[in-house]
């Protein structure tokens, strides 16, 4: 028996494909094509693939130094905030029976209500009393403002894996630490690529914080460099599509690798 088409669906993921998908559209044609061809019409395909306008928007910006600023703190502030949150996630969600941890539970998780321009004065203050107006103080930053949307999530992860899984291991000699690192990290997998991947597009995509934080324009990140440089895009788009295309395309490749660890199920089958 054939299925009945549900119209009403499909028109709203056609709907919703094409709000997603012209934008990108735009970006793509705009960044390679004239000045004169993006006057003429905005929506029209290229007649002439100009891929001098990603080698202008590589010079005019300094693009790869700034990538290479952007690589190493997205890098670090990933792998520290992985290796930090879950040991913070772990110790809470094992003792929310009792008060103290109950309350950093609900301390951390209430920082998410907290908008940034409220601290973010005193802040940019701190950091530069303290020296910490550099890339590690930005990096620094990020670990710690990951954490309160970090542990919620985590700890509710943590919550549905059966602690049999670490009786089992402490009943054959190993501390709590082996318990963490070689049962429970692993077990985090499907977890540790979600926050691994919102962690990397939001410091890659970042602006107010480098901005507030950075003192010194050599290490300006990408979102950075794009806004210094604005000025001289002003009357040639081109030039600052085609660097927003180049500063999109690491993220995208992330997404397409790491993805499939977001699905996967990596409890199952643990205990028979």
């Amino acid at each position: 028996m054939q299925k009945k088409t549900n119209w009403i669906v499909t028109i709203l993921l056609l709907l919703g494909s094409i709000l997603i998908l012209f934008p990108l559209y735009l970006t793509v044609t705009i960044a390679l094509k004239t000045p004169k061809e993006t006057a003429d019409s905005i929506l029209a395909l290229p007649k002439e693939w100009r891929f001098q306008n990603f080698l202008d928007a590589i010079e005019v910006t300094n693009f790869f130094h700034a990538f290479q600023n952007s690589v190493i703190i997205t890098v670090l502030a990933v792998i520290f905030t992985l290796l930090t949150n879950s040991m913070v996630a772990y110790a809470i969600a094992r003792n929310l029976h009792k008060k103290f941890y109950k309350f950093l539970f609900y301390y951390f998780v209430s920082a998410m209500f907290i908008p940034f321009p409220i601290i973010m004065l005193p802040i940019v203050k701190q950091t530069s009393a303290w020296g910490m107006d550099n890339i590690y103080g930005l990096i620094f930053l990020y670990i710690v403002y990951g954490l309160a949307f970090n542990v919620f999530v985590y700890v509710g992860y943590i919550k549905s894996i059966p602690k049999e899984l670490e009786e089992a291991a402490i009943v054959d000699g190993a501390s709590t630490w082996q318990v963490f690192w070689k049962v429970i990290f692993p077990l985090l997998t499907p977890m540790n690529a979600t926050v691994g991947i919102l962690t990397c597009l939001w410091v890659w995509n970042d602006f107010m914080l480098p901005l507030v934080i950075l003192s010194d324009r050599e290490m300006a990140t990408l979102p950075l460099v794009q806004y210094m440089f604005q000025s001289q895009f002003s009357t040639d788009y081109n030039l600052a599509f085609a660097s927003y295309l180049m500063a999109l395309a690491p993220m995208i490749i992330v997404y397409v690798f790491a993805q499939k660890w977001i699905i996967s199920g990596v409890t199952k089958g643990a205990i028979k």
